[in-house]
């Protein structure tokens, strides 16, 4: 789908600030982070999955504020000013709404197509996309997974570098 929107274009109902590798270069990116103050005093959402949660941060949209990102960047959540909620997966404060990691994504969407579009279309959604998850393990939050497992987990996910 590409590009549908430039930084011109400050009226929007809803923002979503994706996490990912380019997550430490937009956190410093002042452009985008003006940006970012500017759309949210019209949005009706401002929303973000994993990392994403750390530029709303670095943007100023989450001082005091709870919020939750993938679990290996609580602390930079921190830092920024939220409240971290680590055992969340999708933390709403206002018209502010935060999701865990990646695929804390898809409940975040599921629960903005139910604001948007009413329960029942999101219900469809999840039909349709078979959203039942049924993990074979259950490891799914930090608090669930041992040190161990966690160590695998970090050195998967190199913390993120500010320049």
């Amino acid at each position: 789908m590409g590009v549908t929107h430039a930084f011109s274009k400050p009226a929007l109902d809803i923002v979503l600030v994706p996490g990912g590798s380019a997550t430490p270069e937009q956190m410093v990116d002042d452009e985008v982070l003006a940006w970012l103050r500017a759309v949210h005093r019209t949005t009706q959402w401002t929303a973000s999955v994993c990392t994403g949660a750390l530029i709303l941060g670095a943007a100023g949209l989450l001082k005091g504020v709870p919020a939750t990102t993938h679990w290996s960047r609580m602390n930079t959540l921190r830092i920024m000013g939220a409240r971290p909620e680590p055992n969340q997966r999708v933390v709403r404060s206002g018209k502010i709404i935060t999701a865990a990691g990646v695929s804390a994504g898809i409940d975040l969407a599921l629960w903005l197509a139910g604001e948007v579009a009413g329960r029942e279309r999101a219900e469809a959604i999840q039909s349709v996309i078979e959203y039942d998850p049924q993990p074979p393990f259950d490891a799914g939050q930090k608090a669930k997974a041992s040190e161990q497992v966690h160590s695998v987990g970090t050195n998967a996910c190199p913390p993120a570098r500010v320049a």
